[in-house]
């Protein structure tokens, strides 16, 4: 399938309460890397995949959660192209210069229908990966931290799913993969999309409040390597959430864990590759539980209810 549009997740703004006590943390424990601090005291780090200069960025703000969620479009053209179809839609944009981030170009922003601040934007300083690109070898290993590979993707919490899932699908150019259907059959409690191949790049579950972030998810290379960052994260003392196990939904192994400010992040790996010519795949009320947890089908209150 070839990529013309939205082409990636690319950043994710976290709000955390004590910067350098995040900062050390999602060095240490996350092994991310970091990138350096802008004019307004955020800081930013990258993957050992990524060869983009950033994808998470860390605010220091009273309330845990998720300011804004980036993706990357092809090019400049693509950019202006998606933002005019955003306002014929009738979504109201912005546009944020570029540098207001580190390194990264002037970007789209706009609010989807659950409340959520999404961004677009074409251009990020490219800084390389760990391996480099001529003879590379095959992965990095031996590094402090759970070190995974890319940001990945964001389960968000809201209201109005149906407009959210219209608006990804019409203007964005998004695919539906999956959904959890309600006891009546017909209402979705959840949907996951895609811009790519992947098994998803963002999902919304319906809530009674809007705006809020479930987890940001963080892609690993092997079950051997989620079963390593469950040893990490126990040897560091983090909260986890939810052990080691597999999903129905994406079939993606994973770990479900706190950041020091109670934020939800996930590592995971697997999952299926999904494309355009696919039928989506429902869960149904009854079956609910081992979609969200194949191994013991069974739904976890706290999972479901607990967000920022």
């Amino acid at each position: 399938m070839a990529i013309t549009g939205v082409l990636r997740p690319g950043h994710a703004q976290i709000r955390v309460l004590d910067l350098e006590e995040s900062v050390k943390w999602y060095t240490d424990v996350m092994g991310l890397k970091p990138m350096g601090r802008d004019a307004q005291g955020r800081a930013y780090f990258k993957t050992r995949a990524e060869r983009d200069h950033n994808s998470v960025v860390l605010r220091q703000a009273d309330q845990a959660g998720l300011d804004f969620f980036g993706f990357k479009v092809l090019d400049k053209a693509t950019l202006d192209d998606l933002e005019q179809k955003l306002q014929a839609f009738g979504v109201k944009t912005e546009r944020i210069p570029a540098g207001e981030m580190l390194e990264t170009g002037e970007r789209v922003r706009f609010n989807v229908p659950t409340g959520h601040t999404i961004e677009l934007y074409a251009e990020k300083t490219n800084v390389g990966n760990a391996t480099g690109c001529l003879n590379p070898e095959v992965d990095v290993i031996d590094t402090p931290g759970i070190t995974p590979i890319r940001m990945d993707h964001c389960l968000l919490y809201g209201g109005d799913l149906d407009g959210t899932k219209e608006l990804f699908e019409k203007v964005l150019g998004f695919n539906l993969v999956e959904r959890v259907k309600l006891e009546d059959g017909k209402t979705d409690l959840g949907i996951w999309l895609t811009c790519s191949a992947k098994a998803h790049d963002i999902a919304f579950v319906r809530h009674a409040e809007d705006s809020k972030l479930h987890h940001v998810s963080f892609q690993l290379s092997s079950w051997e390597q989620v079963l390593r960052a469950a040893d990490i994260m126990s040897k560091n003392r983090v909260s986890i959430d939810v052990s080691p196990t597999r999903h129905g939904v994406t079939n993606g192994t994973t770990i479900y864990f706190f950041d020091p400010s109670g934020n939800r992040l996930e590592t995971f790996c697997g999952g299926y590759d999904h494309y355009p010519d696919m039928e989506p795949i429902t869960w149904t009320w009854d079956e609910v539980g081992a979609g969200i947890f194949y191994h013991n089908r069974k739904l976890n209150d706290a999972f479901l209810s607990v967000v920022t």
